[in-house]
């Protein structure tokens, strides 16, 4: 049975039956795992080695790990800095900045791999305009260059340990005040202006490889009445034609505000497939999830699965025992939880 188009998530520590029941549908491809999700670095192991023998090829696992106030599996890993921490750092030492943002990307997808874990939803590409709260210090920087710097660092930390980069929210979710979690953002510029600026950090990117990008459920009034994950016009013509990216399009979870516009959950689904996006994400409502497997009918493309593969975590992970035996490991340990914080407030996983 091959990778399906959705990806769901599941209710508490382990499979239940209606977890397995759902997993086990061929329109399902992956699993985004949160914080209620875990308990220990032990438990994890058990649950992603669960859902690896519910089918073959096994589902793509994810979680949303940034660090900051976006990290769901806590005690036990190491304590990633918001990635804003790094563009202060890169304010008066961009080298360093750069360096540290690579550790950063290695010790959480290393970690992440150890357990199970495929990818991460990161990094943010989005520009700190000030203006967004949801958005705020994940970003890390209003300076162009410096969001695409250590980006880029980052990228290639997290290759380092395993695993691809998921940028995201195309084409930029910083100008607006809204939270798409709840509100349905307009951001009313001028697309030569997201252009000029919110486009930067994408374009760059993609020319570095970026495997995967997630687009924002804003909407863009001067470039299409639809929230972008929804739209052919920025997912086909601008990122897939002007951009040229050839990678996964995963869109944004469609139980969110910002997508109630396209209908309801189904009609939400068929409007992202069809503009572009190889997977789409339901989460935290499993009445809607069984909605949405029993309606949704879609083939999915030779491409978006070959696309979709690459997403699978990379080189055998090392365990933690084998990470913390690793002296280079270790220093880039003690290096990225101090930053931003005291020395009495390091934590380390055990």
């Amino acid at each position: 049975m091959s990778l399906g188009p959705v990806m769901l998530d599941i209710e508490g520590t382990e499979l239940n039956e209606n977890d397995i029941r759902r997993l086990q549908h061929p329109l399902v491809g992956g699993i985004i795992l949160f914080s209620r999700n875990y308990t220990s670095p032990e438990q994890l192991k058990a649950l992603t080695s669960a859902i690896h023998k519910v089918r073959q090829p096994p589902l793509l696992i994810a979680v949303d790990h940034e660090g900051g106030r976006v990290q769901r599996f806590r005690e036990g890993f190491t304590r990633i800095p918001p990635m804003r921490e790094l563009g202060k750092v890169w304010d008066h030492n961009p080298r360093r900045a750069r360096q540290l943002a690579e550790e950063a990307g290695w010790i959480l997808a290393a970690e992440l791999r150890a357990y199970g874990v495929d990818f991460s939803f990161t990094p943010v590409l989005d520009i700190d305009y000030g203006n967004s709260g949801v958005i705020g210090d994940r970003a890390f920087h209003r300076n162009i260059q410096a969001i695409a710097e250590l980006s880029r660092a980052l990228m290639h930390g997290l290759k380092r340990g395993g695993m691809a980069a998921v940028g995201k929210h195309f084409p930029g979710h910083g100008f607006v005040a809204a939270d798409s979690h709840v509100a349905i953002p307009v951001d009313e510029r001028e697309f030569d202006r997201i252009a000029e600026e919110d486009l930067q950090p994408f374009r760059q990117m993609i020319d570095d490889g970026l495997p995967a990008i997630m687009p924002a459920h804003v909407i863009y009034p001067k470039v299409d009445d639809k929230p972008a994950g929804f739209s052919e016009r920025w997912l086909q013509k601008v990122l897939r034609q002007r951009l040229e990216f050839n990678g996964v399009i995963f869109s944004d979870d469609l139980s969110m505000e910002g997508a109630v516009v396209a209908g309801d959950v189904t009609q939400r689904a068929m409007a992202a497939l069809n503009a572009g996006c190889d997977m789409v994400l339901l989460c935290n409502r499993p009445d809607l999830a069984d909605e949405l497997l029993r309606n949704l009918e879609w083939k999915i493309s030779a491409v978006s699965l070959a696309r979709l593969a690459r997403m699978h975590g990379k080189l055998h992970p090392a365990t933690m025992v084998e990470l913390h035996e690793n002296a280079e490991f270790v220093h880039a340990l003690h290096a990225v939880a101090n930053i931003g914080v005291s020395e009495g407030a390091l934590r380390f996983p055990a």
